[in-house]
């Protein structure tokens, strides 16, 4: 095939590969096969499609039949188009004060083996006695199929069109506010959120020859957020997520730190890691949590390595669920120092950028190649803006809407019982930019402040949050205006130039 020709294949399936699978068989076979495993949950019963929301509630109502005593079925809430959003939780005869970790599928809906891997652990952690054990210490909740009405469709997006996982801090899609409720009331020591990634890309056609695929099985995305206390970010990355590589090595499983490409002036970098909190990996860290997204290679190429892709999800989760089991004390423990941490607030920050090595797979020769790429690390990341922490935030009687939210959020927010004059820092807006073209949704608003210490008067019922509880560094992400994720910059509060924002910082140590 003369060069140009292979170039324009290429970028055709790229760019049309929601209806045409772009991986050959050569690729799949010399890379991609799949494992002699049998796997047992409803998409594996037929041979074509994925599973059905009803398949799914047949699937876990037999699993509640035969396991009275561990499995637990609630419905949250209802999808967009009606259907109930089942959670299940593990734990065997109800026992308290066990681990618990929170496992979600299906966020996406075109990554259908996320929600199948979800599936086959719950049926290997109930009938295989490899694994039962786990549940002797650890409740696990899970939520297979988050998002019902995308995922019938095999389409990423929620049935209004927005990301549920650029949702996580504005809570503006339905489903957004079940889902996160549920998490909250959970109340997650550890939390994993199965994805698929997309391995051919646009962009990919522009690099090597006449272009590359993807090489990795599993990625592993986890937050260099530095609002979230260094002890939890180690742990996760020194112990979670280094056992999880070391068992996708013992398998064969390709692994790495999540990498996905952007456009800098023109040229193709990576980003690598976490640091927004609109998304899951970072919102989950932000509770005090070890928390990690892991983006398994499928979207795009139907049932193509449909084996390989649930084994791998469930193989991720058997390792998380494991170090769980075997780092109890040591988690709890993180988490308890990790509450008391005072440090300064990262209100902005800024990438590591450097050079770096990564594996691809060469379309032409269909070889492993490696390739020194531009990448932007959020795992080394380092302070724009940094903010004293203050003692509390005051919010206005008036702001409701961001009161429930934050509640939502889990959140702990109390009231002022008497009217009162109170030395703050106000928020002065003094630059103000609304983009013009929404972003899910929003017009974004980009704003700087200057703060300013006054004798402010307060009214009683004015809200109070303090910073002395385990969510406290989530609630400083949406309430500081600056930050990337906060109710300013997602329009959830509407301002403008010159304005005093609503929302108040309390240094003084005397409680209000």
């Amino acid at each position: 095939m003369k060069p140009t020709v292979f170039l324009a294949f290429v970028i055709f399936c790229l760019g049309f590969s929601t209806s045409i699978n772009p991986q050959s068989k050569k690729i799949t076979k010399t890379f991609f096969p799949d494992f002699e495993v049998e796997i047992n949950t409803p998409a594996f019963k037929k041979d074509k499609g994925f599973t059905t929301y009803d398949e799914l509630i047949t699937f876990l109502s037999n699993a509640k039949e035969k396991h009275a005593n561990t499995v637990s079925i609630f419905y949250i809430g209802e999808s967009q188009k009606g259907k109930q959003i089942p959670m299940v939780v593990l734990n065997k005869n109800g026992e308290e004060k066990r681990l618990k970790v929170w496992i979600q599928g299906g966020l996406h809906g075109d990554e259908p083996a996320s929600t199948e891997g979800v599936l086959f652990l719950i049926d290997q952690l109930l009938n295989n006695q490899e694994y039962t054990y786990l549940l002797d210490k650890l409740e696990i909740g899970i939520i297979p199929m988050a998002n019902i009405d995308g995922y019938e469709k095999q389409d990423r997006y929620a049935a209004n069109g927005l990301d549920l996982n650029r949702d996580q801090t504005k809570l503006m899609v339905h489903e957004s506010v079940p889902l996160k409720q549920a998490f909250t009331n959970f109340g997650a020591h550890v939390a994993v959120d199965f994805h698929e990634y997309r391995p051919y890309r646009k962009d990919f056609a522009q690099m090597s020859d006449f272009g590359i695929t993807s090489r990795y099985d599993v990625m592993f995305l986890y937050t260099g957020n530095l609002n979230v206390p260094q002890n939890l970010r180690e742990l996760t990355a020194n112990t979670f997520v280094k056992n999880a590589s070391q068992a996708m090595d013992a398998k064969g499983i390709v692994s790495h730190d999540y990498i996905n490409t952007t456009k800098v002036l023109g040229d193709i970098h990576f980003n690598q890691g976490s640091d927004n909190a609109r998304s899951s990996a970072t919102n989950y860290a932000l509770t005090n949590a070890i928390s990690s997204l892991i983006e398994v290679r499928g979207v795009g190429i139907g049932r193509t390595s449909f084996n390989r892709r649930v084994y791998t999800t469930f193989l991720v989760a058997e390792s998380y669920l494991k170090t769980s089991y075997n780092t109890i004390d040591k988690v709890k423990q993180a988490i308890e120092i990790a509450e008391k941490e005072q440090n300064e607030l990262v209100v902005q920050s800024k990438k590591h950028v450097s050079k770096q090595p990564i594996k691809a797979i060469d379309l032409a020769s269909c070889k492993e190649i490696e390739l020194e790429v531009t990448v932007r690390d959020a795992l080394k990341s380092s302070a724009l803006l940094s903010r004293k922490r203050p003692v509390a935030y005051l919010i206005d009687k008036t702001e409701t809407a961001l009161i429930e939210k934050l509640r939502v959020l889990g959140v702990q927010v109390t009231e002022l019982q008497n009217a009162k004059t109170i030395e703050v820092e106000t928020y002065q807006v003094t630059d103000y930019l609304r983009q013009a073209e929404k972003y899910e949704g929003v017009n974004m608003q980009e704003i700087s402040t200057r703060l300013e210490l006054k004798q402010q008067q307060f009214e009683a019922g004015t809200f109070v949050v303090y910073l002395n509880q385990r969510r406290s560094n989530l609630a400083a992400e949406v309430l500081e205006p600056e930050a990337p994720n906060s109710f300013v910059s997602f329009e959830v509060l509407p301002t403008e130039l010159g304005a005093q924002l609503p929302i108040y910082r309390y240094l003084k140590q005397e409680k209000l």
